[in-house]
């Protein structure tokens, strides 16, 4: 499976972007996927994830309530709508896969996905 984010781009604080995660592979689908973000200097740390089905999208208490992620199996993609953006959201931001298929029980540690995509950053100004 490769992975392909974007979407990123310069946004003034309290504004809006939507992320995207493209796949190739047949068993995209099948994956749940994550969300994570690395801002200059600091680690790389989780943000949102989605099971296979949908139905189990989980937050990272950071971005809970201004985030949503969802996903469109029909378009092998997954989505992460940004609103009420703050400066310190600003970073890169990648997707990844978790290759255990159906499976309704969504890594949220970087260690528990296999398939990454290259990033896109996003930088929100003050």
């Amino acid at each position: 499976v490769q992975l392909q984010a974007f979407g990123g781009g310069l946004v003034q604080a309290g504004g809006s972007l939507r992320l995207s995660c493209a796949a190739s592979g047949r068993a995209f689908s099948r994956y749940a996927v994550g969300w994570f973000r690395q801002a200059p200097g600091k680690e790389r740390e989780f943000a949102a994830s989605i099971s296979w089905s949908g139905r189990n999208p989980y937050y990272a208490d950071s971005v809970k309530g201004r985030f949503t992620i969802s996903r469109d199996n029909a378009k092998d993609t997954v989505y992460l709508q940004m609103n009420s953006l703050k400066p310190e959201d600003t970073a890169v931001y990648y997707c990844a896969a978790d290759p255990r298929p159906y499976s309704e029980v969504v890594p949220t540690t970087a260690g528990g996905y296999v398939y990454w995509g290259q990033g896109t950053l996003v930088t929100v100004s003050s």
